[in-house]
């Protein structure tokens, strides 16, 4: 499997880094092997946790009555 993520270099020399599917999860590592690993566990996070929500969701459907 293959995710993309974007990265830059902070001025403190660590490397910054977000999975493009989720941009407001920042994470970090000294070295690329080391962001690419908090990456990974960036994804199984958030895998695990919309297997949680996915399990309490329910759906409906609305009917609007919209004047013309």
């Amino acid at each position: 499997m293959e995710i993309a993520y974007t990265y830059w270099e902070a001025d403190d020399g660590w490397l910054v880094g977000y999975l493009n599917a989720y941009p407001d999860h920042l994470t970090q590592g000294k070295t690329q092997a080391e962001l690419e690993e908090m990456l990974a566990d960036v994804y199984q996070i958030r895998q695990e946790e919309e297997k949680r929500l996915s399990e309490k969701r329910k759906s409906g459907v609305l009917r609007l009555n919209v004047p013309a």
